[in-house]
């Protein structure tokens, strides 16, 4: 007898030849009982698919409207799994990944049965891609179809949320769209009670239903809503901010820099700015400098004497710790010429 998950493939193929089959002819085919195949049948009409029966001694049983569809074996988890991959996907930026996963979600969304494909389609729709981000986090498929249901529906969310501190608050948010980056998503949404836009981790993010009710959506807070989550999560939270020219193309600093570091834009062909925040002006030069590009600092002041101080500091540590062409220091703190002996004897 065949497994359980092949039988069901066999009987789909066969219910979409486009004609009527009895349920003796249908046992026969797959080596199975009667009572089987009406297992079976409910079984995919279970997974979403129409299957039609006839009753009496001449009925049978036949596909109904979608016939035409291929089947497609999937609970719901993993349907929205794979189409949460495949988003993803779609914005990670690697040659030939976006535009061959753009093409294969398409196709998913077609034979996805209808419960499913209205989760998958909001998923899809209310989703805007943020190419390049920080390290990887776990979302959880179901919880990105539930925000982005919502926002496909207008109605208010109500869940959990954890700080970066760990604190949890719970939250009221009309939401309005789910951005993503290679690994990490963001709910973007109009918090009732602050009574002002706000952006949210969604692994951070613990639904509490019942949602609801429905509001009317508001005006969003910024029409590139990638680059108003970027500025948001590179900037937004730190005391100090910066902006410095990077004497390298748009192009090759987007290879090395995220979204979440800082937002860039053109600034001539062989240069670009970056806007970016820091805890403080020591932290900010350090980020800037591990960035590897030549730069020019263009606000605020105060960070061009942080650099000075760095500067300064790093050549006394050199001096301190030696060089070829320097004096080296002794473990006593004297100072002596490369290619000396220390002690008190002669060479």
């Amino acid at each position: 007898m065949l497994e359980t998950s092949a039988r069901l493939l066999r009987l789909l193929s066969l219910l979409q030849a486009h004609r009527e089959w009895s349920g003796a002819d249908l046992a026969d085919r797959l080596g199975v009982t009667p009572r089987t195949v009406r297992r079976d049948v409910d079984r995919l009409r279970g997974l979403g698919y129409p299957v039609d029966a006839s009753p009496g001694t001449g009925g049978g049983y036949r596909m109904g409207a979608g016939a035409e569809l291929p089947p497609l074996l999937l609970d719901d988890d993993e349907a929205v799994a794979v189409a949460v991959g495949l988003r993803t996907s779609a914005g990670q930026g690697i040659e030939g990944i976006g535009e061959a996963s753009v093409g294969a979600l398409s196709k998913l969304e077609q034979v996805l049965p209808s419960r499913l494909r209205r989760r998958v389609s909001a998923l899809n729709a209310f989703t805007v891609p943020m190419l390049r981000g920080p390290g990887p986090s776990d979302v959880d498929p179901s919880v990105l179809t539930e925000l982005a249901t919502a926002c496909r529906d207008s109605e208010r969310l109500r869940f959990a949320y954890e700080d970066h501190g760990g604190a949890v608050t719970r939250r009221t948010v009309e939401p309005h769209r789910l951005v993503c980056s290679e690994r990490r998503w963001y709910l973007v949404g109009w918090d009732a009670d602050r009574e002002d836009w706000r952006t949210f981790r969604v692994d951070r993010i613990t639904p509490k239903p019942p949602h609801g009710p429905r509001f009317a959506p508001r005006t969003p807070p910024a029409d590139d809503l990638a680059a108003y989550v970027s500025k948001g999560v590179s900037q937004g939270p730190y005391a100090t901010g910066a902006t410095i020219r990077l004497l390298v193309p748009l192009e090759e600093a987007r290879q090395r820099i995220s979204p979440s570091a800082g937002t860039l834009e053109g600034d001539s062909d062989d240069s670009c700015v970056l806007r970016t925040g820091a805890a403080s002006l020591d932290v900010m030069v350090i980020h800037v400098v591990l960035m590897g590009f030549e730069f020019e600092v263009l606000e605020p002041d105060g960070l061009t004497d942080a650099i000075r101080t760095a500067r300064d500091r790093l050549s006394r540590a050199l001096e301190r710790g030696g060089s070829a062409d320097g004096p080296t220091r002794t473990p006593d703190g004297a100072g002596r010429r490369p290619g000396t002996r220390s002690g008190s004897g002669a060479a």
